[in-house]
């Protein structure tokens, strides 16, 4: 299943949309109300995840963007290239801790490669076959995560994230039918990837 999540960003002031899109396209969208409207509450959203991106919109557009940006990376003569070593190369491997039963610990003995190299099998291997899961999952989150900022007071939200859970997407409509209408479209974009046919 392919994730269908909203991609980028979107800014709400109050319970109207402002813009979705790039961080700063929308930035430069939520800085024209801030201008016109000092106090204005403007959230930021990321649209995969839901979660609040702080932005700071004091002084002039090009001031806020500059913000934004991410500082510039050092000169490519400062970086120093670690030189090659004869041997196995570092696969990233990080080292932790696993419990399992005897009887696991039995099996992965009698497996021909190694225990690490079964497991790392055995969890791509799930990786695999949950990606629709995975990405309903994370859906579910962000829009529960979007719905609880933005619509956590509205009359019917215990019911819609009850539902969203379930999976029950007929009660799920009913229920933000009444929300406001750009509050209840950005719900509703996010929810498409939550696995309802799942």
């Amino acid at each position: 299943m392919e994730n269908t999540q909203l991609q980028g960003y979107t800014a709400f002031h109050g319970q109207q949309s402002i813009a979705s899109g790039d961080l700063a396209a929308v930035v430069q969208s939520a800085k024209d109300v801030v201008d016109q409207v000092p106090h204005a509450s403007i959230l930021v959203f990321d649209n995969t995840t839901s979660r609040q991106v702080e932005i700071d919109f004091r002084g002039t557009r090009d001031e806020v963007l500059q913000r934004l940006a991410p500082p510039e990376a050092a000169p490519a003569e400062s970086v120093e290239v670690e030189e090659s070593k004869v041997g196995r190369p570092k696969l990233g491997v990080v080292a932790r801790e696993v419990t399992l039963l005897p009887r696991h610990w039995d099996w992965l003995a009698s497996q021909p490669a190694s225990a690490s190299v079964t497991l790392r099998k055995l969890v791509e291997e799930a990786r695999r076959n949950s990606v629709a899961l995975d990405n309903a999952r994370l859906a579910q989150e962000a829009t529960n995560r979007f719905m609880m900022i933005m619509a956590g007071n509205l009359p019917g939200f215990e019911e819609a994230s009850r539902a969203l859970y379930r999976k029950d997407k007929e009660k799920f409509e009913q229920t933000i039918a009444e929300w406001p209408a750009d509050i209840r479209d950005h719900i509703n974009h996010l929810a498409a990837g939550a696995g309802w046919e799942l």
